[in-house]
Order: structure tokens, then C-alpha cells, then sequence
């Protein structure tokens, strides 16, 4: 992937968003097919915001159909830089390791650093017992996030996940209003993560940098509702890595006014708060690794819409 990383490396939102897009094209609501999300894909890792770009995402189940789609992409003879993977694991979740590792096998036979590899696995858990059991056949070099319910205190799973040494993953929204989780009940998962020393994933109904009603698929006539957005949720994370109050945390991830943010070359402002780069830079090593979005396209548009891009 060529390096379009802008010269201004310590501005805010470099810090904030480099490599944070996880691109999720193959999920509603965008629901591409296997070939033309390859593609997007693709394009995408060739264009100027290019360092905003995360991983590709793809069910464990289409490992093959992304084999099919994608390998003159990755090869071609072009020495295309190597592909990074998050896959999602179904309900075998050992059969689906062992699946896991025969892709990146077969990728270091095509060339000695793999075409692509997959170093991300992300699961469903709602039980200690399941993460216990999954984190323990996790290898070396593959990180797992465990994809956690939240309507209930969720500390006990995330403390098990902190013993594993593994990620928590959680859903910020969908494609209907009842998909969306309570603010309050984010805000108590960003404080426990942070208490617990656990990185978080975030997924779903992150199109945009800051909340407000939005459609909520590209559907005409499609449902609306109050989505979060990925702007709010870092400096909501940094809120909580700093100690701010439930409240304040609440009112990060609800602010809806661009002009309540100021980000410049030392870091971002919002409401009297400074978060510094320093601290803009931890949260994304150990508050929020990524977020996933199927599309890339409409949060660099809506960037640019803001004038912060």
C-alpha cells in the first residue's frame, strides 16, 4: 500500500484515524459481493487517504470466494504489499482456526511474507467459559476481539478478556434503530475497558465522523435514526482514558456540533477538555484499535464535508 500519510503527522486527526477503517464492504448495509468489495478494496489501498485504510473483513466462510476474487490483485506480477485480514469466526471456532491457518499458509507458499494474511479474528461471546476456551487456541501472532452484548454490565467479560490478553469488540449500531446501543451503556464499556486495560473494536453504524439522524441504509424510503460517530467515539475514549465523568463521556459520543471540536497540530479540543496527541496516540494502541465501516468512500467524503480533511 503506498504511503499517503500527510507530512503533518502529528495533526490530530492523522493521529486519530491512521490505518482506523477496517473496511467492512461485504456487510449491510453496503452488502457487496465478494468481487466488487476486492475491488473497492483495492482502489481504496491506491488513493490519497489511503492511511486512513485498516483491514479487509470477511467472514471465515468466504475465505475461498476471496481467494477466487482477489488473487490476481494480490499478485499480478505487480509485487501488490502485502493484505491484512479480519475474519470472522462462525460458531466452530476451532475448525474455523484451523481454517484460519491453511489460508496463511497457503498465502507464504504464493510468496515468502504471504500475499494476505489474516492477524485479526473476531467472535461472538456472551460467556467467560467461551472466551476462556477460544483465547487458549488463539496463535502467536493473531490477535482476537470478542464481540460483547452490553444492555448488562459487561465487567466480568471484559475482565476475562483482559486475563486472555485478547480484545473486546462491540456493536455501535445497524441497519434498524433498535440495533443501536444506549450511549450510556457505551460509555460504561469505554470506562471498563480502559480500567481493565482492554483494546476495543468498534462495529456498524459508524459511516459518519460525528452523531446525528442519519438514513440508516442506502435504501430509498430507508428507516432513520441517531447513529454515533467515529469522531465521538475516540474522543469519548480519550474522555474515559482521562477520567471524565459518566456524563461527559455521554455527551462526547452525542455531540452533534463540528464547532465544539477544535484538532490542530497539538491535538483535539472539545468543550474546555485538551486531549494531546500523546494521549490521542494511546488511545489508539489501547483504547480503540479500529472501527469497521462498509464503506470508506462516505466517511472521507463527510470528512472533507467538515473541512478537517
Amino acid at each position: 500500500m503506498p504511503d499517503h500519510t500527510p507530512k503533518t503527522e502529528r495533526n490530530a486527526i492523522v493521529t486519530l484515524l491512521g490505518h482506523a477503517i477496517d473496511y467492512a464492504g461485504l456487510f449491510p448495509p453496503a452488502a457487496l459481493d465478494m468481487e466488487s468489495a476486492v475491488r473497492k478494496y483495492h482502489v481504496h489501498r491506491n488513493q490519497p487517504e489511503s492511511w486512513m485504510l485498516g483491514r479487509f473483513v470477511v467472514p471465515v466462510s468466504r475465505l475461498e470466494d476471496f481467494n477466487f476474487a482477489a488473487l490476481d490483485v494480490l499478485d499480478g506480477g505487480r509485487g501488490e504489499p502485502q493484505w491484512k485480514l479480519a475474519a470472522l469466526v462462525a460458531d466452530d471456532f476451532r475448525a474455523d482456526m484451523d481454517r484460519i491457518q491453511r489460508f496463511n499458509e497457503w498465502h507464504r507458499e504464493k510468496r515468502e511474507d504471504g500475499l494476505a494474511v489474516i492477524d485479526v479474528v473476531e467472535a461472538k461471546a456472551d460467556t467467560t467459559k467461551f472466551v476462556e476456551a477460544a483465547a487458549a487456541i488463539v496463535p502467536d501472532g493473531i490477535e482476537c476481539f470478542f464481540e460483547i452484548p452490553i444492555t448488562d454490565d459487561p465487567t466480568v467479560l471484559v475482565e476475562v478478556i483482559s486475563s486472555a490478553r485478547a480484545g473486546a469488540k462491540v456493536r455501535t449500531g445497524g441497519v434498524t434503530p433498535d440495533m443501536f446501543p444506549l450511549a450510556s451503556d457505551l460509555a460504561r464499556l469505554l470506562k471498563i475497558c480502559h480500567e481493565k486495560d482492554v483494546v476495543l473494536k468498534a462495529t456498524a453504524g459508524l459511516h459518519h465522523p460525528l452523531c446525528g439522524v442519519k438514513n440508516l441504509t442506502y435504501e430509498p424510503g430507508s428507516p432513520t435514526g441517531r447513529m454515533y460517530g467515529f469522531l465521538n467515539l475516540l474522543i469519548a475514549a480519550a474522555g474515559a482514558s482521562e477520567l471524565m465523568s459518566d456524563g461527559e463521556i455521554i455527551e462526547a459520543l452525542e455531540e452533534e456540533d463540528v464547532t465544539a471540536f477544535a484538532f490542530d497540530e497539538l491535538g483535539v479540543r472539545w468543550k474546555g477538555r485538551f486531549f494531546s496527541n500523546d494521549v490521542l496516540e494511546s488511545v489508539r494502541t489501547r483504547s480503540v484499535s479500529a472501527f469497521g465501516s462498509c464503506s470508506f468512500d462516505e466517511p472521507i467524503e463527510d470528512l472533507k464535508g467538515l473541512r478537517l480533511l
